[in-house]
């Protein structure tokens, strides 16, 4: 008996909450279109306004410029012997010191058969080795091995041919 009320009684709250919930919306119809209106006339104006800021701004160009001088002695950075010719051939092969991605060097361990940090003489005499195996002229097949073989020397050698 009193799990029948409760189920009378809660279908009852549910019913007056729908029905009021009605109520609301048809009375205050108007009022609810007005704010309507309102919210989305304010959301067109700040997005309008973000897309002409958007527009002007990719219209501007960024323009860079380098000066020597804007560098104080100060700083450690001396423009008078920064050499851009070695700099600009560093930057061609790209021959800079970035480590090598997430997971890189575990695969190249893997590839090179290493469980332990090798050193770069075990590194170079692995190699030596792979490289028989993985040629093109030796084996008669492509040379995606030798370019992955090489690939992660390089990995390794970046991680730990110090």
């Amino acid at each position: 008996m009193g799990k029948e009320l409760a189920y009378i009684f809660s279908s009852l709250i549910k019913w007056a909450i729908f029905f009021g919930i009605l109520y609301l919306i048809f009375t205050n119809f108007g009022t609810f279109l007005i704010i309507l209106f309102i919210f989305v006339a304010i959301g067109y104006y700040f997005f309008y306004q973000f897309k002409k800021k958007l527009k002007e701004s990719s219209n501007q160009s960024f323009k860079f410029t380098f000066n020597g001088q804007d560098f104080s002695s100060g700083s450690g950075f001396n423009a008078k012997d920064f050499n851009f010719e070695q700099f600009e051939e560093q930057f061609r092969r790209g021959n800079f010191n970035t480590p090598p991605q997430f997971g890189e060097v575990e695969k190249a361990k893997e590839f090179f058969g290493f469980t332990s940090t090798p050193t770069k003489e075990e590194i170079k005499k692995r190699y030596k080795e792979l490289a028989k195996k993985y040629h093109p002229d030796i084996n008669h097949q492509d040379d995606t091995m030798m370019q992955q073989l090489n690939h992660y020397k390089e990995v390794l050698l970046k991680a730990y041919g110090n």
